[in-house]
């Protein structure tokens, strides 16, 4: 008999608030499909393409002149720029594929790229443009991530903002109150660092490895702001865990950090321990080496990742490796990539936390609605083998008006 694997769809990602993205490189379009994003939230096109916008290839002499303009279509979900609950399916067309680049190497599996692992899953690969391992799928990754980002920021006033913190060796100042940035202090620089002052290096460093037909990787830091506390499934669902997942599935990415990362690890408890401080009526912490997550769990304070992008492995010089045959040969790509995608993979990793963080979100409100039900249902049952606990009564009362006021709230700001 022939055994069906059940496992979730690999082009999936999410539980409750769910994205599936699909196209490739040189087919006609990619996309993706959004399954979970509330009812009632204003929605149109001009939500979206901002970030498609900041992604596209072409929009600077450090990107790959491939000339795309990935404008976003909206095709279901929504009816007079509202979403009506129901699964919203978004789509870009495929413009300026060059399937011919890549003739000449079909006989080749490019070195450190995923045409020979795509081989040997499937006994077949897309013959151009990399297929599902190209950049181009990220379009539905970054098109679901503006949606759920537009919701965060309406909820909960969750603010999302990415820059390239290093190029190959070249690291970002310690000069600026990262706290403070914004994505248009970001966009100022074409290699959309934080520090203004930086941008040469980094500029000089991506032309220097383009002229010489190479390529360079870099790290992109991510700080999400305005996340409540409680957000995090333990134990294999914890926040960082989920945000690990995300990233290491954006292509190109070798390593994941959240607060103070691997230098953490130089650091003795008594100096890296986030004291606690009591500050505008809530607990807060006085420093955030833990990176706003604790035991899995948001804390209220910002989340701060860091994401490592390789060198991309499409490069134009020539490379001496075996064909698919096994013989030696001489492979010179010829297709259009970037020399390094750090200043590109921005929005990519805002997507990813956006996408992770409206999930976890909706997760956490479904178990306040949850337990305020149940809770009303355990104390009724309570009341009648106990004859009724005055004190127990008012507790639950209380936790229960506090969750549905919350849900109100809630609902009364996706209505406007």
């Amino acid at each position: 008999h022939t055994h069906t694997h059940t496992a979730s769809p690999m082009s999936s990602f999410g539980t409750l608030f769910r994205v599936t993205t699909f196209g490739e490189s040189h087919c006609q379009g990619v996309g993706v499909v959004i399954d979970g994003v509330p009812p009632r939230l204003a929605l149109t096109e001009k939500d979206i393409q901002p970030q498609l916008t900041r992604r596209r290839p072409g929009q600077s002499a450090l990107t790959t002149p491939r000339d795309e303009k990935d404008r976003v279509n909206i095709l279901s979900g929504t009816e007079h720029g509202v979403t009506l609950g129901t699964p919203i399916a978004l789509f870009v067309k495929n413009e300026d594929q060059r399937p011919k680049d890549y003739s000449t190497m079909n006989e080749y599996p490019r070195p450190s790229h995923a045409d020979y692992t795509y081989q040997a899953k499937y006994g077949v690969r897309a013959s151009s443009g990399g297929g599902r391992s190209s950049a181009r799928e990220t379009i539905g990754r970054v098109a679901a991530g503006a949606v759920a980002e537009k919701w965060l920021k309406e909820t909960f006033d969750t603010d999302i903002v990415a820059w390239v913190s290093s190029v190959g060796t070249e690291d970002e100042s310690h000069t600026y109150d990262h706290s403070l940035l914004t994505r248009q202090d970001i966009d100022a620089t074409d290699v959309r660092c934080a520090v203004p002052g930086d941008a040469p290096r980094f500029r000089t460093a991506i032309e220097t490895a383009r002229d010489e037909s190479d390529s360079i990787g870099g790290v992109v830091t991510v700080l999400c702001r305005n996340v409540p506390a409680g957000w995090g499934e333990p134990c294999f669902d914890k926040m960082e865990a989920l945000l690990a997942h995300a990233m290491l599935s954006i292509p190109a990415t070798k390593g994941f950090e959240i607060g103070s990362g691997f230098a953490g690890t130089r650091m003795r408890g008594s100096a890296h321990n986030d004291a606690f401080v009591f500050r505008d009526g809530v607990l807060r912490t006085r420093t955030n080496r833990s990176g706003g997550v604790q035991g899995g769990i948001t804390n209220g304070e910002d989340i701060v990742v860091r994401v490592a992008f390789k060198p991309p492995a499409t490069i134009g010089r020539e490379q001496v490796t075996s064909k698919f045959d096994g013989s030696e040969g001489v492979l010179e790509n010829k297709g259009r990539h970037d020399p390094c995608v750090v200043p590109r993979a921005v929005p990519i990793v805002e997507a990813m936390a956006a996408l992770v963080l409206a999930d976890t979100a909706l997760i956490q409100l479904a178990r306040q609605h949850t337990s305020a039900g149940a809770g009303d249902a355990g104390g009724a049952e309570a009341r009648a083998h106990t004859g009724g606990d005055e004190h127990s009564h008012q507790s639950m009362a209380t936790k229960l008006h506090r969750t549905q006021q919350q849900l109100a709230e809630l609902q009364q700001q996706q209505q406007q």
